[in-house]
């Protein structure tokens, strides 16, 4: 704004209207051409922020749709539940936001041995998913050389040897394999990292299944070792990963396993037990939506 008048209340006022500044008549033709210099320069940094937002916005709306279709991808390669027979499965599986990088899985190797698996890949995002169904894909085909998957140990083993994380963007992942005889009764399986699984019985107790071994990919030439627990009908066996229960609590303490434990032990009425325990888990947490992905098995021999 330009005017003849000095007083204060005059520039206020010009201020308040929308003047981003005020010269009084007639001002001296360096300090005029310095203040449009620099109002200048503000509008042109105005710009180009403007220019930066939207951009960083598409780029966001595009990441957020690649990891939407990679969702759906992993989502659409789960196995279907099995309701009927000496077997039975339910899962449930959220993605994240930022979409981690969990897969699961089951299938009859033969005609008496049945193989569970679930993997955790570090990290988040497309990448992690990718490699997720990479390995799931590889055990559903059962395409590792040299390999008796009726053996978990094996299968880690030979899992580690083909995804060295050096050749895989430097992800690894965690994982838990089983391998269920039904004639023998018993359950073989081994795990990586911090992967496990718990058993519940008729006593109701929960057995931690779990095994001392290396995450997958971090090292090659690694021997992967693997026990055997034998299942006595009616028995449940849950497996999962740790976005069930690294769940951030608002005093800043985990939900933690031992909650899980105790939720798992008492039956649920109503809908699934595990998405109830993805409604128990927003309430603890205070808010919709976990941070890891949500990813749980149940098999029930019954």
């Amino acid at each position: 704004m330009l005017s003849t008048k000095e007083e204060a209340a005059t520039k206020a006022e010009a201020f308040a209207l929308g003047a981003n500044d005020y010269l009084v008549k007639l001002p001296d033709k360096i300090e005029l051409i310095a203040r449009i210099r620099y109002h200048s320069r503000g509008y042109i940094n105005l710009l180009e922020r403007n220019e930066a937002y939207d951009a960083l916005l598409k780029s966001e709306q595009a990441l957020a749709s690649e990891l939407a279709q990679a969702a759906e991808h992993v989502i659409s390669l789960l196995p279907p539940l099995i309701t009927d027979g000496p077997i039975r499965t339910d899962w449930h599986f959220v993605p994240s936001a930022h979409l981690g990088g969990d897969a699961f899985g089951y299938h009859w190797l033969d005609a008496d041995n049945f193989a569970l698996y679930l993997l955790d890949v570090c990290d988040h995002g497309v990448g992690p998913a990718l490699l997720s169904v990479s390995v799931l894909n590889v055990l559903r085909s059962q395409s590792l050389p040299n390999t008796d998957f009726r053996v978990p140990s094996q299968v880690l083993s030979m899992l580690n040897e083909t995804f060295q994380m050096e050749k895989h963007n430097n992800l690894y992942f965690t994982m838990w394999y089983s391998v269920y005889n039904k004639t023998t009764g018993t359950l073989d399986y081994a795990s990586s990292g911090n992967a496990q699984a718990i058993l519940y019985e008729a006593a109701n107790v929960p057995v931690d299944l779990f095994t001392p071994n290396m995450l997958i990919g971090g090292m090659p030439d690694v021997v992967y070792k693997s026990s055997t627990v034998a299942i006595t009908a009616p028995a449940r066996l849950y497996i999962f990963s740790d976005g069930v229960h690294e769940v951030h609590l608002p005093d800043n303490t985990l939900w933690g396993q031992d909650r899980l434990k105790d939720f798992l032990a008492k039956p649920t009425a109503g809908e699934s037990e595990l998405k109830a325990l993805y409604t128990e888990l927003e309430t603890a947490q205070g808010f919709k939506g976990l941070e890891d992905d949500f990813s749980i098995m149940k098999v029930s021999f019954v």
